[in-house]
């Protein structure tokens, strides 16, 4: 039997229900906040550049907004619903920044069913001090099949210096 760490299991539209809530939690490190420029093409400095940052309205360096947004993708994705979701919309509000070493987790929320196996999630982005830094609504095709499979392998990338 697999670790069920290891494990992505879905949550169909039939079992989801207003008020269902799930977590996901990541911290952001020097290396994801580099790789993630890298990724999306954003090199602002304020993400990148120790000077530059303390000379902003942050006085250190931050992580992208969507930084933040791509973890409540994450968590759609792989918690709830999970493997089979269809990500359709998606409203972000930008609360508070997000530093180096500052651990998030988002909560989903399933607000309301729709037809079309349509469902909308309350999107609740907190810091490690409970400081909410994004909140938003989603909105998702959910799943018709159940799903449970290993969770896909990613190769190490490290950052050269």
């Amino acid at each position: 039997m697999s670790d069920t760490l290891d494990t992505l299991e879905n949550i169909t539209y039939e079992e989801l229900n207003e008020g269902d809530s799930a977590t996901f939690t990541r911290t952001l490190t020097e290396d994801e906040l580099v790789l993630f420029a890298a990724v999306s093409g954003d090199v602002n400095p304020v993400h990148l550049d120790s000077a530059f940052a303390a000379e902003s309205m942050f006085k250190e360096r931050i992580a992208h907004g969507m930084w933040s947004g791509s973890l409540i993708s994450a968590a759609l994705a792989t918690v709830m619903p999970g493997p089979g979701t269809i990500y359709l919309e998606q409203s972000l509000a930008f609360k508070r920044p997000v530093r180096l070493d500052d651990t998030l987790t988002v909560t989903l929320t399933v607000l309301r069913k729709e037809p079309k196996n349509r469902v909308a999630f309350q999107c609740d982005v907190r810091n490690q001090n409970g400081d909410q830094v994004v909140i938003g609504e989603a909105k998702v095709i959910a799943p018709t099949e159940k799903i449970s499979l290993q969770k896909p392998r990613l190769p190490k990338i490290t950052i050269e210096s």
